[in-house]
């Protein structure tokens, strides 16, 4: 289509770049997941674990900044790949970030439902099936979809209004997060601690391969830089401060939670977190303040990944790499619609697995996050050594040591994701999820080649209008 040329607008202040991420970090995991972290490595273990992966995300997090702020244009990684290697790595490093923002969008849908059902247990009706040895329910399913719905609707019109309640709800998960560690640091008992280790280096791996999924968010900020109206060097220090804020939160919400609940109480527990905050309150009134910040994480990871997730698949788009309709800007809203309806249907489809894909969404949607930290590690070095005059606002040290400590973690983060490790994703449901994706992938990699995708030359960077086909 020609004419007036389409454009995102920038509308995103510091503070909503900021808590966007730092949202994005801090979603519904940390309630509904921190009593299998404890119980499947232990108190200590967990905290080694969150360290491990704290270290792979700072430093992965460090190449981002670079690249974020030399190139602050829609589609983040899916940019930097492309202008260092090529259009086919640019894919694969795209569809796999793709397929862990998806998976954030279809986890939410899921716990949603989860966390009404902390609140008001055993009030599900209209029974539908079985899967993985959980029952689905209609109202169950209903919960989670209208949820979709309404955080579809939200992004559908506009940025600024998603961003602004990302600052509110954002900063309630903290205050009320602050509130449980103090708690714990208060009335908790040092003896909960133990057993400090649980199941040796396969527990600990065990945790770890968690842990990209849960600190995916701060690469929302390189998706949604041409909508930031702020200097581009702000915009990798503001990305390494909000991964710095997330790693601090984690650890000390595992810390807090295994200093609250003894062994016994970790193993009949369905929210751990939750029931933390009962216990070191001594109320379940806490609790129920504690699921409100659950609530709120829900919404705020869901809201950045339906954001970022979006501004990916239209970069791919209007690059040629995916369908035209994917590229459609709305002419009133500036958002990237059609993209967003696509992620909607996803999330309203998702409860549809039931409870148990919670662990299945994050275990596969974490092995296409690690692939796309490793193509940007490798996009880093190979940049500074193709354009070591590009223009870099934010540098990440003089050398390239941080691109090859990243590049070297999150291939090892990779490793643990394969059959045989201790770690290896579920057979068949997660295997079928990476293997599903990858294969819808080819397709649109085979159509790519073939020319069937026109880029949208009015939408596209400069330095791309070469790759228009």
């Amino acid at each position: 289509m020609r004419g007036e040329k389409k454009e995102l607008k920038k509308v995103l202040s510091r503070m909503d770049v900021l808590f966007l991420s730092i949202g994005a970090m801090l979603g519904w995991g940390w309630v509904v997941l921190s009593g299998n972290w404890i119980t499947f490595a232990g108190s200590i273990g967990a905290l080694a674990a969150f360290l491990i992966g704290g270290v792979l995300v700072i430093f992965v997090g460090l190449t981002y900044a670079e690249l974020a702020s030399a190139m602050p244009k829609v589609g983040g990684e899916h940019q930097y790949v492309e202008r260092a290697m090529g259009r086919t790595a640019s894919f694969i490093a795209s569809w796999a970030i793709t397929l862990g923002y998806v998976s954030v969008v279809a986890f939410e849908a899921v716990a949603l439902p989860t966390v009404i059902d902390y609140i008001i247990p055993d009030s599900h009706v209209g029974y539908l099936w079985t899967i993985g040895g959980g029952d689905v329910y209609l109202t169950w399913v209903l919960i989670g979809s209208v949820g979709a719905v309404l955080l579809t609707a939200l992004n559908y019109f506009g940025l600024k209004p998603a961003a602004f309640m990302q600052v509110v709800l954002t900063s309630a998960i903290i205050i009320i997060g602050l509130l449980l560690i103090f708690g714990s640091a208060t009335n908790g008992e040092a003896n909960n601690l133990e057993p400090f280790f649980f199941g040796g280096a396969g527990g600990i791996m065990t945790v770890l391969i968690m842990v990209p999924f849960l600190f995916v968010g701060f690469d929302v900020i390189p998706q949604v830089a041409e909508e930031a109206d702020i200097p581009a060097k702000e915009i990798g220090k503001i990305l390494i401060f909000s991964v710095g804020c997330a790693v601090v939160f984690y650890l000390a919400i595992a810390f807090g939670v295994s200093m609250a609940l003894d062994k016994e109480a970790l193993s009949v527990t369905t929210l751990a977190t939750a029931d933390a905050m009962a216990a070191v309150f001594g109320s379940q009134f806490f609790a129920k303040i504690l699921i409100i910040a659950g609530i709120a994480g829900i919404v705020t990871s869901w809201n950045a990944f339906i954001i970022g997730g979006s501004r990916i698949i239209y970069a791919m788009a209007i690059s040629g790499m995916l369908p035209k309709w994917f590229s459609y800007l709305h002419p009133k809203y500036k958002t990237p619609s059609n993209a967003v309806l696509f992620l909607g249907a996803l999330a309203v489809s998702a409860p549809l697995l039931g409870r148990p894909a919670l662990v299945w969404i994050v275990d596969a949607g974490g092995l296409g996050i690690v692939i796309a930290y490793f193509f940007v590690a490798l996009s880093f070095i190979l940049l500074r050594n193709k354009e070591p005059n590009m223009v870099r606002p934010f540098k990440a040290g003089k050398g390239k040591a941080i691109g090859w400590i990243a590049l070297v973690l999150s291939f090892g983060f990779i490793v643990l994701y394969m059959p045989g490790m201790p770690a290896a994703l579920i057979w068949p449901y997660e295997w079928i999820m990476v293997v599903g994706w990858s294969g819808i992938g080819c397709y649109f990699y085979y159509q790519m080649k073939k020319g069937k995708y026109d880029a949208n030359i009015e939408t596209l960077p400069e330095e791309q209008k070469q790759y228009k086909i």
